[in-house]
């Protein structure tokens, strides 16, 4: 998948990540804290937000900079950097700009960065380690990058098992190695390796558990269906027979995560953190 296929994906899924933005906000908490404190974002810093999204985790990173700092809102959707200038104007912030373009295309001068964040994106996008690459000329010397990414299939059921649904049904195989996917970049080491490789220092990951919690299964279907743009775009050319027969054996998948207190579901993510050395 090239940047103008994942573009139009994204165009596409953006109305529905942002509506369910604060339901990933929710989920996404304990690794967004994370990836905060080993990007070093502090009062006064200026910090690139790359497949910035829909943006919550921009409003916090520019909530925590404070009037000193700034943050800049990255995405190759149009329609998410929208997204994020409208909601950084509800808020009252007035330290957020945002920028259009693919990640391995970074529009922004060299070491004018303190922090580089990414949550949920590098794993899709169509050259990580040309984005990486990108992120490390940004940041100053001594400045730091932390990125999100998901793990593995059986430590994120409630992702693998949809997939591989959608999948099965239209006849498609999941991505190759080294293409972009949900868990192109999850084995140990892996991402951390590209960081190396793209010249940070002090590399290092850690791994948070999460769980992902709704009202019932269906909320989860309807989660899936709106927002993740990757399995929209699976089943998507599909003859309608085909995808309604995909989407009803997703939603029976998913009501194995349902319980007397709702839909519950693990997830698992690495957060992978890097040095620009000085």
């Amino acid at each position: 998948m090239n940047s103008t296929e994942i573009r139009r994906q994204w165009e596409n899924a953006a109305p529905g990540w942002a509506r369910w933005e604060s339901t990933v906000a929710a989920w996404m908490q304990p690794a967004t804290d994370t990836m905060f404190s080993l990007a070093g974002v502090s009062p006064g810093a200026r910090v690139l937000d790359i497949a910035c999204g829909a943006g919550s985790q921009t409003l916090v990173a520019a909530r925590s900079v404070g009037a000193d700092g700034h943050v800049v809102a990255s995405d190759i959707a149009h329609s998410m950097v929208q997204h994020v200038r409208e909601n950084a104007r509800a808020a009252g912030l007035a330290n957020v700009t945002t920028l259009v373009g693919a990640a391995e295309d970074l529009a922004v001068d060299p070491n004018s960065f303190d922090a580089v964040i990414c949550r949920l994106g590098l794993m899709l996008f169509a050259a990580p380690a040309n984005a990486l690459t990108a992120a490390h000329r940004a940041l100053r010397p001594g400045g730091r990058l932390a990125a999100v990414v998901f793990t593995t299939p059986d430590a994120n059921p409630f992702m693998a098992r949809p997939l591989q649904v959608l999948l099965r049904h239209s006849g498609k195989t999941p991505p190759a190695p080294g293409r972009p996917g949900i868990f192109s970049l999850g084995a140990p080491g892996r991402l951390a390796a590209l960081l190396t490789e793209a010249g940070f220092a002090d590399v290092h990951e850690r791994t948070v558990s999460l769980h992902l919690r709704l009202p019932a299964a269906a909320d989860a279907l309807t989660m899936i269906q709106q927002a993740f743009g990757l399995y929209r775009a699976i089943i998507e050319d599909s003859p309608e027979p085909v995808r309604d027969a995909a989407w009803a054996e997703v939603g029976s998948t998913l009501a194995s995560f349902e319980s007397p207190s709702g839909f519950v579901a693990p997830a698992e993510v690495i957060v992978v953190a890097g040095t620009r050395p000085a």
